[in-house]
């Protein structure tokens, strides 16, 4: 796993994985790896339908199809702190 700041928005985590090829005798096929650490992290369930983005030849976003709401808390707090 790794950390890299090379993101939209700040950090982004990442996990080297490797692509594996199968060929059969009517079609070849690759497939790539889901670490089970960043599924658990992202709350990725069975069956969940997603779609690859070729950004370009070396940038390939895996993105839900239908959009989660986030774990974090994103909207600002509304209290008011009184001024001395």
């Amino acid at each position: 796993m790794r950390l890299s700041a090379k993101s939209r928005g700040g950090a982004q985590l990442g996990y080297n994985v490797k692509i594996q090829k199968v060929e059969r005798p009517t079609n070849t096929s690759f497939y790539v790896n889901f670490p089970a650490a960043i599924a658990e992290a992202t709350d990725v369930q069975k069956g969940e339908e997603m779609e690859w983005l070729v950004e370009d030849r070396n940038t390939f976003i895996l993105k839900r199809i239908r959009d989660r709401k986030s774990f974090l808390n994103k909207k600002k707090s509304k209290t008011k702190i009184p001024l001395a």
